[in-house]
């Protein structure tokens, strides 16, 4: 066995790479352990940019549809699908192998292959090439992420049946498609494949689409949903797949009874798991708790002091930008800082058209938790920017503390709502309130003026919505 060294970090997804990355700047001698030929993860190779690089084409196509509206037709599309699958394998090689470049730039040790804990400080590793061997660190960092979760029942070998992996592969364009899942990776693909020219359909098991996004903004989100979908069927669950030549037939289980179905391909798309069975955590003093999740501390130490973790595998919310975040935290706490991960916002976007964006506290938790707060809301309608590119089903919304007037949430729903809600974030992390937000000039006419007329419109003072405050 090698003599011990300083740090290891397992999965190059965002929140490893961010964190292996960090440490070599400050020096430390790193280990990063990867499947993957560079760092990325399951974000760059198979979820986030993947996925924002179709959902800009859906973009286009939408666009040239939308354009007859002022007078400008163009002909039907001609979608070439193996230049297009090119277009977005292109992006993908380009960025994943550029953290490659970065990571060889770093003199980080990056090996391939999976590890497995012999200790609380040796690894196993198993390389791509086959080999095995054991290495020591002084401390370790987790970040393996997640994976797609499954439905009982239904397969997802199948090759009718895919994850959001085999969406994204892009193989074909079915003509019926199947959507199981009303969150945001469900919504998104789906969206792809109806600009695409796939009839799609939505079930979702609860009563609303994004369970836990706020009401006010779903409800813009869903009148294109439900202009764009085929169906989209609430209350309702899948209860049998039967696979036939062409594609499967599906059992679906609501209030009004059982229907069966019958689609090209369908996805599973009800959420993801963390990845921590397989590393051989029982070999150390790590703690998981009931729903998987690797429990961690505000410094994302676990309960073996010489352990870390960060990402999916710590728990919700499930976000490449949370699990950066996290691993700066884990890092500078192993370079014996004092820090903590205590974020007051942590921003969501759903990438659907219109876009849906929100951070700090939705209405629905100000409610739930019974928070003291007041609301205001600029609708799209009233802004001359919405109104020159033809969009205006769009909303910013504000939520204040009652008495500070300090912000505590922002959601936002309509064209480029996930560039905007930056602004929320930073708000709400310097503790702003409603008159730094109304009396910070923004650039006319822009979209983001619906930030600071909302503000204004707490004080019953903006110029485009008559909307007196009430007494």
């Amino acid at each position: 066995m090698s003599t011990q060294k300083e740090l290891a970090v397992i999965g190059g997804g965002p929140g490893g790479y961010v964190a292996a990355f960090l440490a070599a700047d400050h020096g430390m001698d790193i280990t990063l352990i990867e499947k993957d030929t560079n760092p990325g993860g399951v974000c760059l190779y198979r979820g986030c940019i993947p996925s924002k690089a179709l959902l800009h084409v859906a973009k286009l196509v939408r666009e040239a549809r939308e354009a007859e509206h002022i007078g400008i037709t163009f002909g039907k599309p001609v979608i070439d699908l193996d230049k297009l699958r090119t277009f977005k394998e292109n992006v993908v090689n380009k960025m994943t192998g550029g953290l490659g470049q970065l990571s060889r730039q770093r003199k980080i040790n990056y090996l391939r292959g999976t590890a497995t804990f012999v200790n609380s400080n040796t690894v196993s590793i198993e390389k791509n090439d086959g080999t095995t061997e054991e290495m020591s660190f002084k401390n370790i960092i987790i970040a393996t992420g997640s994976v797609p979760t499954r439905i009982p029942g239904i397969s997802i070998d199948s090759p009718h049946v895919w994850d959001s992996t085999g969406a994204l592969e892009l193989k074909e364009i079915p003509e019926n498609f199947l959507v199981i899942g009303g969150g945001y990776i469900g919504l998104e693909l789906g969206s792809v494949y109806s600009a695409l020219g796939s009839k799609v359909t939505v079930v979702e098991m609860t009563s609303g689409l994004l369970p836990g996004a706020d009401g006010d903004m779903v409800k813009i989100l869903e009148k294109s949903l439900y202009a764009a979908f085929q169906r989209i069927m609430l209350n309702t669950k899948v209860v049998a797949l039967k696979e036939e030549k062409n594609g499967a037939t599906v059992t679906i289980e609501s209030d009004k009874g059982r229907e069966e179905l019958f689609f090209n391909k369908v996805l599973v798309s009800v959420g993801r798991r963390p990845v921590t069975q397989g590393l051989g955590l029982e070999n150390t003093g790590v703690k998981i708790n009931d729903r998987g999740f690797i429990i961690v501390d505000e410094k994302l130490q676990t309960a073996d002091p010489s352990i870390y973790a960060i990402g999916d595998i710590v728990g919700n919310p499930m976000l490449a930008h949370k699990a950066s975040a996290e691993g700066k935290v884990a890092v500078e706490a192993i370079r014996g800082h004092k820090v903590a991960f205590e974020p007051a916002a942590i921003p969501a976007v759903v990438f659907t058209d219109p876009e849906l964006a929100w951070a700090g506290v939705t209405e629905n938790e100000a409610k739930e938790k019974g928070l003291n707060y007041e609301v205001a809301r600029f609708p799209w309608a009233a802004s001359g920017r919405a109104s020159t590119l033809g969009r205006n089903d769009g909303l910013t919304k504000l939520l204040f503390d009652k008495e500070s007037q300090r912000i505590i949430g922002m959601g936002i729903v309509g064209v480029g709502a996930g560039d905007m809600i930056a602004e929320g974030v930073l708000a709400i992390e310097m503790a702003a309130n409603a008159k730094d937000i109304a009396m910070s000039i923004h650039p006319h006419p822009t979209l983001s003026e619906t930030v600071m007329e909302a503000a204004e419109v707490f004080f019953g003072e903006s110029a485009h919505l008559y909307r007196p405050k009430r007494k």
